[in-house]
């Protein structure tokens, strides 16, 4: 497998002026702050398709996403991205993306009901109230396309494999959670703004009958929601460590970043969107206050989940879990544990840190905080938010992109790219597939401009910011735009010729090799360290330190399903066909898979719903 990323350094097909009129001249970036330009005078978005009027996809003849396109190119690919992978790997019969594995299924609905939430709130704004009119013709294409994609939504409820899913690890079962949370929020926003009836007289739904029909899957939603998160709630410990999530029942005690993350993020979403759940169905949770007749009801805004997120950071916070370079390593073992019904705890902390740094574990925290803020209304968490995501920008080269020290490993990428440790060497397993895509994903949720009026439900409330805070948030995620934009176009340079997109972000000069002269000793290219424990692309180490006693059922946390098969299967293959024109380093591996399809689809939604859709409406 070296000797294929050798190849792709060797090679030559494009010189830098081929880049440069791609609109993308990775040797010379754009500083200083977001460039904005005047949209046309006619916005294409008021008869938005999802192909061209010429019958071409959206992109053709614009294979560029700098700050010189239009801004509404941007959206048009964003829903390229989402209709292709809708049609290429979803199976409506199945309600599911069948090539998915169960958790990252999850991950892949939530980036679905994001899109869509981004869809709805864009032709909101472009038709400033007249969605509705029945004489719109463009209101009926919108609203089809917009029922098209939420009923296979609907349709992953029904085909989601939830019962393997509460045998899992407490992070999949978190996912879940978030999951059907997204759902929940996406449905009320979309009732809201293209479904209230117009004659204020005329009572409000769900019980009227001009309500979408949607809203009647959000009881069944957050049924699901409330049971996942009870499930994983098994997973908090105050023995060890003194308190965080465990990640997995069947290995020995390992308190990771992402389980921590996760519960954190969906603690205070439950506490934010939960609308509350009256279906006893008891699901086989252990539960001393269930009644023979199942489940008692769960409210909303329930203060235990806003409890159980403060509580959950302020343990992360302080358990030493970030690295040098500000970025959270992958998690804690206890040095001495042994377990068993005569073992022993060890010293009982969390003193053994992996050092294996993954995209996703900088990511799902970022929306924890954004909620923690709107729940509590302290800005200490906007700034830790903003303190990690400029930590992860520093790691992904920022600062020498278009030097000669480009291509150096930086901790989380290189020329300012986003990069998975196992992307240059195509060894990426599906979790390593999904993870630069969970990141964009909370990173835009975090910076979405926070809220000038507060929301108040019975007794629950939310905070506001004051135009001082609301401006501050604002402008620090502007700041973050020449480098969002950076990373969509490296990540849209990597669809092949059916619209589909790469993992491996990063490519030297693209799709294609730099020039001879990158291979230089000054060059400086470098990879990923080897001496780190790269158990989510590779197996779970059959070691004291993460299995159990007499451990019997090892085969079951040994990468998810598909992930059995070897990706360096198409080794020999590949090094034949390293050197020809055609040869494509994203196919190498795994290849192009939906979970590289979702990251594709998060890094767009990003850039309309934090830069572009600005620009459009400006």
């Amino acid at each position: 497998m070296l000797l294929c990323v050798v190849a792709i350094l060797l090679r030559f097909e494009h010189t830098a002026s081929s880049r440069t009129q791609l609109g993308y001249d990775i040797q010379q970036p754009s500083p200083g702050p977001l460039s904005h330009h005047a949209p046309a005078e006619q916005s294409v978005l008021a008869t938005e398709r999802l192909s061209g009027e010429d019958g071409q996809p959206f992109g053709a003849g614009h294979p560029s996403l700098d700050d010189h396109s239009k801004p509404s190119h941007t959206f048009h690919v964003l829903l390229e991205a989402l209709g292709i992978m809708q049609s290429h790997f979803y199976t409506i019969w199945q309600g599911q993306w069948p090539s998915a594995i169960d958790w990252t299924a999850a991950v892949i609905g939530t980036q679905v009901s994001a899109t869509l939430a981004a869809m709805t709130e864009t032709w909101q704004r472009h038709n400033t109230g007249q969605f509705r009119e029945a004489d719109d013709d463009g209101y009926q294409e919108r609203e089809n396309s917009i029922n098209r994609y939420f009923t296979q939504i609907a349709s992953f409820y029904f085909g989601e494999n939830a019962f393997s899913l509460r045998t899992q690890a407490y992070d999949d079962m978190l996912w879940v959670v978030l999951g059907w949370l997204e759902s929940i929020k996406f449905i009320k926003l979309h009732s809201e703004y293209h479904h209230t009836p117009i004659d204020s007289t005329v009572t409000s739904h769900p019980h009227n009958s001009t309500g979408w029909y949607a809203e009647q899957f959000i009881p069944q939603f957050a049924h699901r929601a409330r049971l996942f998160y009870d499930l994983a709630f098994r997973g908090w410990d105050t023995s060890l460590c003194g308190g965080g999530m465990v990640w997995n029942p069947y290995l020995t005690p390992y308190k990771n970043a992402i389980t921590n993350q996760l519960f954190i993020s969906a603690s205070i979403s439950m506490y934010l969107y939960f609308p509350g759940d009256t279906n006893p169905s008891p699901f086989s949770i252990k539960n001393p206050v269930r009644s023979s007749t199942g489940l008692p009801p769960a409210k909303a805004h329930d203060q235990r989940y806003l409890e159980n997120a403060v509580e959950a950071y302020q343990w992360l916070k302080t358990s030493g879990m970030m690295n040098q370079k500000g970025l959270y390593a992958d998690g804690f073992h206890i040095k001495g544990w042994r377990g068993g019904t005569n073992g022993s705890i060890g010293t009982g902390k969390c003193d053994l840190r992996e050092e294996m740094v993954y995209t996703y574990n900088q990511g799902v925290i970022l929306s924890g905080l954004r909620g923690l803020w709107e729940a509590t209304g302290s800005e200490a968490y906007l700034d830790d938010g903003h303190r990690l995501i400029r930590d992860v920008i520093a790691a992904t080269g920022w600062d020498t992109r278009g030097t000669r020290w480009r291509w150096q490993w930086s901790g989380l990428g290189r020329n300012g790219v986003m990069e998975e440790a196992c992307d240059s060497m195509g060894t990426c397993s599906q979790n390593g597939h999904t993870f630069k895509g969970i990141f964009f994903h909370h990173l835009t949720l975090f910076c979405t401009p926070l809220p000038r009026a507060k929301r108040f439900e019975g007794d629950f409330t939310t905070f506001a910011a004051s135009e001082q805070l609301a401006m501050r948030h604002t402008t620090m995620c502007q700041e973050y735009g020449h480098w969002l934009r950076h990373n969509a176009q490296a990540a849209y340079l990597t669809r092949d010729s059916e619209g589909e997109f790469g993992t491996w972000w990063g490519i030297p000069g693209g799709q294609t090799a730099p020039h001879e002269r990158d291979m230089s000793q000054e060059a400086g290219f470098t990879f990923p360290p080897e001496e780190v424990t790269d158990y989510r692309n590779k197996e779970v180490p059959v070691d004291a330190i993460w299995r159990l006693p007499d451990d019997q059922i090892w085969q079951r946390v040994v990468l998810d399903e598909h992930d059995g098969e070897s990706v360096m299967k198409n080794q020999e293959r590949e090094l034949d066909e390293a050197g020809s024109a055609s040869w494509d380093p994203n196919n190498r591996g795994r290849g192009r898979t939906v979970e590289t399809q979702s990251g594709g689809l998060a890094v767009l939604r990003a850039l309309w719903m934090l830069v572009d859709l600005e620009r459009e409406f400006k």
